[in-house]
């Protein structure tokens, strides 16, 4: 993106009005646009009126107050001097932000952009909006491919809704390929998807783009569709020549949904008494939330029972993980209800 067309976006989505000079009687925020920033300074610098952020003393963002006289931010930012006015200096090198929403404890990159060389801050960019607390596949295994995909899809001038549009077709074809034993296809579709469901987020991020109805369609589709999966695979196996028992079945399918259900449950019950999600209590937490039984774990273990030609054990072992994780957060919950009881702090390890 054009670094002025990408600067306006993301004041919009921290709630400023891009103008092209200032307006009198209002604040005005200046940006060096030779730079580029992690949106959350944005964030913060619009809540800081008489602050500069600096970097290495330079001026990349300035809040001047209603009032206040921009004369020396703009000298410097124009002579590319180090700032040496009034206003209260942020140097970009000693801050670190706990970002909510992405999980994590980072700080916030602020880099001069490079027009023959833009990656590295497409980079920076990129691993700014990624979640610090998620799966071992999402956080390891396609975070270099979803970047590549990521800055294809902004050059192509996608939104993160066709990406999103996209995965949930494959996301679709994914549950008749299982219910038709055609497994295998099946993996590579729903691969394809769970790429793609890191790639719309990661486009909405880096080039504010994000909107309330992109991320009921995104969340709203990762929250539905993993039991109706798991019930394709059950259904599938009779195709494959390996069907369970009718009533075992509805056992195995009935534990993984129930499992899964109560699950979301003690999160949203966590988020909702402690202001976090129970994944960034504590440093267990978030381990265990790389294997934790979603959907990306859960699919780990379908696709090593297919390497032995066991698609039956592959969903029984969902079952009996699926379990194990809801004990697992249940007794975290308790925990954390006991420690507030007792008066005790509950609070993030990423705080």
């Amino acid at each position: 993106m054009d670094a002025a067309d990408r600067a306006r976006a993301l004041a919009i989505k921290a709630r400023l009005d891009p103008a092209s000079e200032s307006t009198p009687g209002r604040s005005a925020v200046y940006a060096d646009l030779e730079w580029s920033w992690d949106p959350e300074w944005l964030v913060a610098l619009a809540e800081a009126p008489g602050s500069v952020l600096t970097k290495d003393g330079h001026p990349v963002l300035a809040h001047v107050p209603v009032g206040g006289d921009p004369s020396a931010v703009l000298a410097a930012m124009l002579s590319a001097d180090r700032y040496q006015g009034s206003l209260e200096q942020i140097d970009a090198d000693s801050v670190y932000f706990s970002y909510q929403n992405l999980r994590k404890r980072d700080r916030p990159f602020v880099m001069r952009l490079d027009p023959a060389d833009p990656e590295p801050v497409e980079r920076a960019a990129y691993d700014a909006s990624y979640k610090g607390v998620t799966d071992a596949l999402t956080l390891y295994l396609w975070r270099r491919p979803a970047f590549y995909l990521t800055r294809w899809a902004a050059r192509a001038g996608m939104s993160p809704n066709m990406v999103t549009l996209v995965g949930a077709i494959l996301c679709v074809a994914a549950f008749f390929l299982f219910y038709n034993a055609w497994y295998w296809t099946g993996v590579a579709a729903a691969f394809g998807f769970m790429v793609l469901d890191t790639v719309d987020g990661k486009l909405a991020r880096c080039t504010g783009q994000s909107s309330y109805w992109g991320n009921i369609f995104d969340h709203g589709l990762d929250l539905i569709h993993p039991p109706f999966w798991w019930w394709a695979w059950s259904e599938g196996l009779e195709a494959y020549g390996r069907p369970f028992e009718r009533v075992y079945e509805l056992l195995i399918v009935g534990a993984i949904v129930f499992g899964y259900v109560a699950q979301r449950i003690i999160e949203g019950i966590f988020v909702r008494r402690f202001g976090m999600h129970i994944h960034v209590w504590r440093q267990i937490d978030s381990k265990f939330r790389l294997i934790t039984a979603r959907r990306n774990p859960n699919m780990v273990i379908l696709v090593a029972s297919l390497l032995i030609a066991r698609p039956d054990l592959g969903i029984e072992l969902v079952a009996l993980w699926t379990l194990v994780s809801l004990i697992f957060h249940a007794v975290r919950l308790a925990q954390a209800n006991a420690r507030r009881d007792r008066n005790g702090p509950v609070v993030s390890w990423l705080a």
